[in-house]
C-alpha cells in the first residue's frame, strides 16, 4: 500500500521514537518533536506507539492514495482536507484509491502527525529511521534529506477505520498553562532577578526555531559563569547563550553543549513547545523532579 508526495515543503519528514543509545558517538536522538501527537496517531490504527509517521509542519503537503486504505492524523489542525472535505485531527479515516489528502496552512498549531498501519516503510539505521538532516541520517532513503514531490510511502498493515479521540484523550497541547522546568546544575549560578524574570515574566516564541531549538525572547537572563566545560544536554534543555535569551533544545539538537543551563523542560511541555508558532506567549513553571516524574506516569497510562 503507498501515498504518492504530490507538493511538499521543506519542513515534512518520515519520524518514529527516536534513535537512543548512540550519543557517546555524537549521534542525536530525532524522533517526533510532538511525541504526544505521534503516540495518539498510531494508538488510533493499533500500531506500536513508536512506529513510523509522518511529521507535516506548517502544511503546504499532499498525498494521492494509489490504493484503498486507512490512516489516522493527530496533532495540529493544518487546515487537512480529503478531496476538498475537512479532516479534523484526533481520528482514524478510510481513503480509497484516487483520493488526495492536502495539508493547506497551520489553523492552530504546527505539526500534524499522519499515521498508516503498521508504520511507514523506511530504512533502520542505529535502531531508528528518524530523519535528522544535520547529521544525513534517517528518513525515506536513509539519507537524512526531507520528503520531496514524488516520494511515495509504503506500508503493509490493513485495518478499517476506527475511533476517535474522545474529550478526554485529546492532548493538552493548546492550553495557556506554563511550560513545566526541571531545575538544572546551573540554577544557582543565575542571578536573584534573572531567576524571578524568568518564571515570572512572559516569553515570546522566535522566528528562530527549528527541529534543533527554539528560541525564547524576553528579559536578558544572567549567569555569574563565565565559561563551563561542554557537557550533555538533555531534550529540553533550557540553555542562555551570552545574550540572556534562553534556546531550548529539541530533538535535532547537538549532543553536548557549553552554556549554562536553568534546566530542562518536562517531556509534555516539549511537546507543547513544539506545537507554537512564532510570536507566541509562554510561560515558565518550576516542577520538582518527582512531581515530573509522576505526571510523565500518568500520562504514559493512557496508552497502556
Amino acid at each position: 500500500m503507498s501515498l504518492l508526495i504530490e507538493r511538499s515543503g521543506a519542513l515534512a519528514s518520515l519520524q518514529d521514537g527516536g534513535r537512543f543509545g548512540v550519543r557517546h558517538l555524537g549521534v542525536t536522538q530525532g524522533g517526533a518533536a510532538d511525541w504526544v501527537s505521534q503516540f495518539w496517531a498510531n494508538w488510533l490504527l493499533g500500531n506500536p506507539l513508536q512506529a513510523a509517521t509522518l511529521e507535516i509542519t506548517l502544511g503546504n503537503f499532499a498525498l494521492l492514495a494509489e490504493t484503498d486504505s486507512c490512516l489516522a492524523l493527530c496533532g495540529a489542525d493544518l487546515g487537512a482536507t480529503l478531496d476538498e472535505k475537512p479532516v479534523a485531527p484526533g481520528r482514524s479515516f478510510n481513503v480509497r484509491k484516487g483520493q488526495r489528502l492536502i495539508f493547506n496552512a497551520p489553523l492552530k498549531g504546527v505539526r500534524a502527525y499522519l499515521a498508516a498501519p503498521g508504520g511507514f516503510a523506511a530504512p533502520q539505521l542505529l535502531g531508528s529511521c528518524a530523519t535528522v538532516r544535520r547529521e544525513e541520517l534517517g528518513g525515506l532513503h536513509g539519507d537524512g534529506q526531507p520528503l520531496t514531490e514524488g516520494d511515495r510511502l509504503t506500508y503493509c498493515g490493513v485495518r478499517a477505520s476506527g475511533p476517535e479521540l474522545s474529550p478526554e484523550q485529546i492532548p493538552p497541547l493548546f492550553t495557556d498553562a506554563p511550560l513545566q522546568v526541571v531545575l538544572g546544575a546551573q540554577v544557582g549560578d543565575f542571578s536573584g532577578q534573572s531567576l524571578f524574570d524568568v518564571f515570572n515574566r512572559p516569553w515570546t516564541v522566535d522566528q528562530r526555531a527549528d527541529r534543533m531549538g527554539i528560541r525564547l525572547l524576553g528579559s536578558v537572563l544572567r549567569s555569574s559563569r563565565q565559561s563551563m566545560i561542554s557537557e550533555g544536554v538533555p531534550l529540553g534543555a533550557l540553555q542562555v547563550p551570552p545574550d540572556g535569551q534562553p534556546i531550548v533544545l529539541l530533538n535535532d539538537r547537538q549532543t553536548i553543549g557549553g552554556y549554562p543551563r536553568l534546566g530542562a523542560l518536562t517531556p509534555l511541555a516539549v511537546a507543547r513547545l513544539a506545537q507554537c508558532l512564532p510570536g507566541t506567549e509562554v510561560h515558565l513553571k518550576p516542577v520538582g523532579l518527582q512531581a515530573a516524574q509522576r505526571e510523565q506516569r500518568l500520562l504514559l497510562a493512557h496508552w497502556q
